[in-house]
């Protein structure tokens, strides 16, 4: 078996974000290529389980080619394929060499080369969602929830356009991402149940599959029935684009959502922010030439990887043409599918690391916030004037505004100064005059809202939250 430096690799994903073993392997179960022979050689079994359950193959076929593919290795399929110029047909001539004479022509048999292909990755991406994908963004997803309802009290200044507009809670922040990630992970698990296999022949007419049997199209349900597939309504010699079009939609739109996670975490550990901060190991450098640094290098690697990846999409977009039934404009450009599915579960696990150990700088949040509390309440002022029946009420306290930032004044020490303004105020209830006079008080439902979010995604996921019990 050859052996190889992962330094000599050419891929950063083989030789910089596979450090860790375990992890590697586990994603190398169904995107590596080793995976990939080992989910073709999976079709045709399927295949010649069928044909022998039909009464056409041997009976003994199915566990002859099953210990087949069990000794098949990667490195002889690509030894025999230097020779044939044919992946899959290297991959049935490597079957066939192990099983009896009986049982090797109905290996590959009707077959066209992407009835296994196409199958095989529908097959391989639906697991590795099922078993891989899902798993790791509900893990993520878990600490996103456990930050949420930890902080869902904590008070911070809300931003629109990187302005201070009005207060929410540090936990209502978080729970957006709670919200985003949870419908993009119920979004790969509908998706991916909707990818489909093939078994229609060389242009998905059955020609082949039609001279043997009277209903080549449950023949085909039989097949995919035996990997757990359905076929789509119309394959020509691939499957249609739509379904795996749309799996690698949801995973890039999720990845967007770990990387808007990714550039708002980031914001606010600006130094002129610092509102949170991440876990910085003790022999950690954050600059080369700066020792006081510590730079939010987890959420730029994400950030980072998005940029890398997200643009694959359009390729993906542009894999849906295929001229008459089928070209070979795919063949390269598919392969890299299992490289942006790596890159999202990077970032995701990389994310789970440092929310985990994220920490929030209870000075500099207050700090932050009080930044321009005597001004965050033009808002609440504004809206109760009006209620009480001014005329101009948002002109007025524009007005008030300009003025106290002039002075060191707050709106409200502006109202009482006010000609115009005399009688409003005693107007407005008691709850309504502490809005102005707290203007913490001010965070309208976030609390409410984070554990409701919360409650709902940790309902529907079913996992146990370290902080208080909702």
């Amino acid at each position: 078996m050859q052996t190889r430096d992962i330094f000599a690799n050419i891929s950063p994903l083989d030789h910089r974000y596979s450090r860790r073993k375990k992890s590697f392997e586990e994603i190398g179960k169904y995107l590596s290529e080793n995976a990939t022979i080992k989910f073709q050689a999976e079709v045709e079994l399927a295949l010649v389980k069928v044909l022998a359950s039909r009464g056409m193959a041997p009976e003994k076929a199915p566990a002859e080619v099953e210990k087949a593919i069990d000794k098949l290795t990667t490195e002889e399929v690509y030894d025999e394929e230097a020779k044939t110029k044919h992946n899959i047909r290297a991959l049935v001539n490597c079957i066939q060499k192990k099983v009896s004479k009986e049982t090797r022509p109905y290996i590959h048999f009707t077959a066209t080369s992407y009835d296994i292909v196409d199958t095989a990755n529908s097959l391989r991406y639906q697991k590795a969602a099922s078993e891989l994908i899902i798993p790791k963004l509900k893990k993520l997803h878990k600490s996103w929830a456990e930050i949420a309802l930890r902080e869902k009290d904590r008070v911070q200044i809300g931003r629109t356009h990187g302005q201070h507009a009005v207060p929410v809670t540090f936990g209502f922040t978080i729970a957006e991402y709670v919200a985003r990630l949870g419908e993009r992970i119920e979004e790969i698990e509908a998706k991916a149940a909707k990818l489909i296999g093939k078994f229609a022949g060389a242009v998905g007419a059955y020609n082949a599959s039609g001279i043997f049997f009277e209903d080549p199209e449950e023949f085909e349900k039989e097949v995919l029935a035996e990997l757990g597939l359905k076929p789509g309504e119309h394959s020509t010699q691939i499957v249609q684009a739509e379904p795996m079009t749309d799996f690698i939609h949801s995973l890039v739109s999720t990845f967007s959502v770990l990387a808007a996670f990714a550039d708002d975490m980031r914001q606010l550990q600006r130094s002129e922010i610092a509102e949170i901060g991440e876990h910085f190991g003790k022999d950690q450098v954050g600059s080369s030439t700066m020792p006081h640094k510590r730079n939010p290098i987890n959420y730029e690697n994400v950030k980072s990887l998005w940029k890398a990846f997200m643009p694959q999409m359009t390729t993906i977009y542009m894999d849906q043409l295929s001229e008459h039934q089928r070209d070979l404009t795919n063949s390269a450009s598919s392969r890299f599918i299992p490289e942006l599915i790596t890159a999202l579960l990077s970032a995701a696990a990389r994310l789970t690391r440092v929310s985990s150990k994220m920490a929030v700088d209870q000075e500099n949040i207050k700090k932050n916030f009080e930044q321009n509390k005597k001004m965050i309440v033009a808002e609440p002022l504004y809206i109760l004037l009006a209620a009480s029946g001014h005329p101009d009420a948002h002109e007025a306290v524009r007005k008030l505004t300009l003025r106290a930032q002039e002075t060191d004044l707050s709106l409200r020490e502006l109202v009482d100064q006010s000609q115009e303004l005399q009688g409003y105020w005693e107007s407005f209830a008691e709850r309504q005059k502490e809005l102005i006079l707290k203007p913490e008080k001010y965070t309208g439902i976030a609390a409410q809202k984070t554990e409701k979010i919360v409650k709902n995604w940790q309902h529907k996921f079913e996992y146990e939250l370290k902080t208080e019990v909702l």
